[in-house]
């Protein structure tokens, strides 16, 4: 992917990419966000193949960000605090290594920051469990169908974006007020 200059990419895997996508666009800096599928073993895989949990591959979001808007520590921030980093391999009802925990890193400071604010979680005990989320190096992303881009601005009213993607919504705008765009 190009990157204008003076921007950032992260990657996350946090169970549905809908989910994460929906709450990343809501955050002052973020300038793009593309869903798609990567870590995995096939190349140009397909959302039906993915949905097999066979491939390897995580649902992910690919974040273009403007890192004097927003650090790569908020981003890490809103990812922990919107989904599950205890679970392995599933968000909710999603199960499967396709909805697994995961950070790839596209530098090392990147990994190391994500170490650290790991590292910092776990000695806060902030969840009962240990966490799993796994720091990876970025590979290959490959862009998930047309359908799947902006799903829930596109799709709000459908049982799955009300019952799963709009509390994750109602909890960033409560508690992230400093970092959300409008």
């Amino acid at each position: 992917m190009n990157v204008k200059e003076g921007r950032e990419i992260a990657t996350f895997a946090g169970g549905c990419f809908w989910c994460t996508e929906a709450v990343f666009l809501e955050l002052k800096g973020v300038e793009k966000i593309v869903s798609g599928y990567t870590g995995g073993l096939i190349k140009n895989p397909s959302y039906s193949e993915i949905c097999t949990g066979t491939t390897g591959h995580a649902e992910a979001i690919e974040i273009t960000y403007d890192p004097k808007l927003l650090a790569f520590e908020d981003l890490l921030e809103v990812f922990f605090a919107t989904h599950n980093p205890t679970t392995l391999n599933r968000q909710g009802a999603d199960a499967g290594t396709q909805y697994r925990s995961e950070i790839f890193y596209h530098s090392e400071a990147q990994k190391k920051t994500a170490e650290h604010y790991i590292a910092l979680i776990e000695k806060e005990q902030l969840y009962e469990d240990p966490i799993v989320t796994k720091i990876s190096a970025a590979v290959i992303f490959y862009v998930a169908e047309e359908y799947h881009q902006n799903y829930y601005n596109q799709n709000s009213s459908q049982g799955y974006c009300q019952m799963v993607i709009s509390p994750k919504l109602e909890k960033l705008r409560k508690y992230y007020k400093k970092l959300l765009k409008n």
